[in-house]
């Protein structure tokens, strides 16, 4: 049977003694167990005060708290209207956060405040406590539904995309792990590539690290890691492709066979395959040098079409970003390879030709040299381990050929010019220039000007005079546009029905079309109109950015009566040029008796020099011989041969040093008629490079001394200064 008892006040027991029942009530009957009897006195609660009815007020409230999270409104309703502290202190009874023995300390308790005190420390603490398991529970169940819901959708996304590869006949695209075990990588690549994998398996869509994963791993799978055209065996073949692209350059079209041919060997060794050396493989690392419009850029292309390999062009002018050739790490937004590795990619093989054109127009500033991320690109000992900051991975480049074109080699700093095999380009001759105009310009500004081939011919004379009165460059760009400009001038006066097609031009149908020539060669002008028509002035040779050209230099002497004194130079003159004006003088100075040359009163006259062109900066020892020619015909009043040209470095002792470039300064001596031609006895090795037609057509003298060349370049002393005057 169950039974409810229900407290209605504390009482404290007087006289207690144990009975038999004897009640006749209908649930009991005799001989039931022993009963307990008391005699008991009812005791009342303590006084209570102002903080005693605050503890009430508090502790009802947690217990409205607590019945609230519960859902017990009928109990919050009764709790509610409760005023009584002791009545509200008996609540914690019922309360499920006061345990057996502390319900019985309460029960005995009569200070009201106690009994407050002590229920409403363990009711926070168990407020406190449900606070902490319902925000985890809600976490929780917020967690559990977020990946219910992403798991839910993530099955129909796998189910949309599977109807869409049935639909469309292919297999799912982003399944990287089979993309990545079906493609052929080296094992190492393969081993980084399936460990990205691993890690976009495990990291949520939401992250944005997917989609960097996802970017590398395709830039990795496109890649041509293990694709390798075949080599073109045919040497005579590949020559003739070559000759049949450019005239000339003889120089980088026998280093090409060269390689082609080693590379044979290697093959023939290898039983079909080359064999590597080392680990690495036969690449080549070429340097092109020479003034522009000598056909650098596109002499890239024909070799690779010439070995049978594929090309690509990469510009570095204006680069200043080392990024640029070692890519950017990942962390980075927008990170991609370095251009080195995209233009694999973009070759699609691990062999190609690869143009790094303009690399002495590469700069440096805070965000690092460029030029000295190229060093590990361009080093054959070291290119088969190249590491792109982006794939971070090992890009075997030692199977490329690299053609690295530049103007101005002092440009390029040492360490990558060591490692770069030089081939000069020094410029065409005018033969050569006539040939190129004929068998590839013509034919091309033809059809741009909407013309067919033979509407309009140009004779061999017709192009050499503009080879050399109109246009005076190393290379053809400008004779291409002089041809062009033609062509116009032509479809002009066929569109007004002045002519008709045919058109065949010779040399003295220019002016009518290109009007007077621009550059005419000093040796054609009268005999009074020309440079070294006065004493004082010197014909020099000197190599530039677009190639070698002649250079002339004037010297003249200060009045006594004015009084000035000393060395004045003009020109923009750098340092070292300025050194070789100073040598220059003090030489003849000291050896003034020696040579015949009344030099005592130039203690008493200034002397100025100036080199024309004067808003052209202009530097190098190579003016010396020239500088010391001028000096010597201003002080003897005797001409400079108006058909001599010089180069050399001159020391103090008289001795004439060497100098480069000399085959690009013939070539200018050449193209602005100069017959004869002084340069320094240990350039004489120099000669070979010349082509031997130009050779035919200069005399040329290699000097030791200053004397020689006096002897040279100054018309005879019986020359009366009047006449010259």
């Amino acid at each position: 049977r169950a039974a409810m008892l229900r407290g209605t006040s504390r009482v404290a027991v007087t006289d207690a003694r144990a009975g038999t029942a004897e009640s006749t009530d209908a649930d009991s009957s005799p001989g039931d167990p022993a009963v307990r009897t008391a005699r008991v006195e009812p005791l009342s609660d303590l006084p209570t005060d102002d903080r005693t009815r605050e503890l009430a007020v508090e502790f009802r409230e947690v217990v409205l708290a607590l019945l609230k999270q519960r859902g017990l409104w009928q109990m919050r309703e009764a709790v509610e209207r409760m005023e009584d502290p002791s009545l509200i202190a008996d609540l914690a009874g019922n309360a499920p956060f006061v345990d057996v023995g502390e319900k019985l300390t309460l029960l005995r308790t009569l200070d009201v405040t106690a009994r407050l005190e002590l229920a409403l420390a363990k009711g926070r603490d168990y407020l406190a406590e449900q606070k902490v398991n319902d925000a985890i529970r809600k976490d929780v169940e917020q967690d559990m539904d977020r990946q219910q819901r992403e798991f839910l959708l993530r099955r129909q996304l796998e189910a949309i995309r599977k109807e869409l590869g049935e639909l469309d006949g292919g297999s799912d695209g982003d399944d990287y792990r089979a993309k990545v075990e079906a493609a052929d990588l080296p094992e190492k690549v393969r081993t980084a590539a399936l460990a990205e994998v691993d890690k976009l398996e495990r990291t949520s869509e939401s992250s944005p690290e997917v989609g960097w994963i996802r970017t590398w791993l395709d830039t990795v799978l496109s890649m041509p890691w293990t694709t390798r055209t075949a080599d073109v065996h045919d040497i005579a073949g590949a020559r003739r492709v070559l000759d049949a692209d450019h005239a000339g350059l003889d120089d980088v079209k026998e280093r090409i066979v060269e390689y082609l041919a080693v590379r044979q060997r290697r093959a023939e060794a290898g039983n079909g395959q080359e064999t590597t050396v080392g680990g690495r493989h036969s690449g080549a690392v070429l340097a092109l040098a020479g003034p522009p419009g000598v056909g650098k850029t596109s002499l890239g292309e024909s070799v690779a079409t010439a070995m049978g390999r594929r090309f690509v062009r990469v510009a570095l002018g204006g680069i200043r970003d080392e990024a640029e050739i070692r890519g950017h790490r990942r962390t980075y937004v927008g990170a991609q390879p370095g251009r080195i590795a995209r233009a694999i990619a973009e070759a699609g093989s691990m062999n190609p030709v690869v143009l790094l054109d303009e690399v002495d127009k590469v700069g440096a500033d805070y965000r690092g040299d460029p030029t000295a991320a190229l060093l590990e690109v361009l080093d054959p000992e070291q290119n088969h381990t190249f590491r792109d900051h982006y794939l971070e991975v090992e890009l075997d480049l030692s199977d490329v050929v690299f053609l690295a074109t530049a103007n101005v080699l002092e440009a390029v700093p040492a360490p990558l010019l060591d490692r770069l095999e030089i081939v000069s380009l020094d410029g065409y001759t005018e033969h050569e220039k006539v040939t190129i105009g004929r068998e590839h310009l013509l034919g091309r500004e033809l059809e741009r000007a909407g013309m067919a081939e033979g509407d309009v011919v140009l004779t061999d004379a017709a192009l050499s005079r503009i080879a050399s009165e109109y246009t005076r460059e190393a290379g053809v760009r400008e004779l291409n546009r002089m041809i062009a400009k033609l062509l116009r001038k032509v479809a002009t006066r066929v569109a007004l029905d002045e002519v008709a097609l045919p058109q065949t031009l010779d040399a003295g149908d220019l002016d009518r079309y290109l009007g007077r020539p621009r550059h005419v060669p000093e040796s054609s002008l009268p005999s009074d109109e020309r440079r070294t028509a006065v004493p004082g002035v010197a014909t020099g040779l000197a190599v530039t950015g677009a190639g070698g050209d002649v250079l002339f230099v004037e010297a003249s002497l200060a009045d006594a009566e004015s009084g000035g004194t000393g060395l004045t130079l003009t020109g923009q003159l750098g340092d070292v040029m300025q050194e070789s004006a100073r040598i220059a003088l003090s030489y003849l100075r000291s050896r003034g008796a020696e040579l015949e040359l009344p030099v005592a009163d130039l203690k008493d006259r200034g002397v100025h020099v100036h080199v024309p062109a004067g808003a052209v900066p202009k530097d190098g020892p190579s003016a010396g011989v020239t500088m010391t020619a001028a000096l010597a015909s201003l002080l003897s009043g005797r001409l400079v041969r108006s058909d001599v040209a010089m180069t050399g470095e001159v020391s103090l002792t008289g001795r004439v040093l060497p100098v480069g470039g000399v085959k690009q300064k013939l070539l200018a001596a050449h193209r602005a008629g100069l017959d004869t031609v002084v340069i320094p006895q240990r350039n004489e090795p120099d000669l070979d490079e010349v082509p031997t037609d130009i050779l035919a057509q200069l005399d040329v003298h290699a000097v030791s001394t200053v004397r020689q060349v006096l002897d040279l370049a100054l018309e005879p002393a019986a020359t009366p200064l009047s006449q010259a005057a």
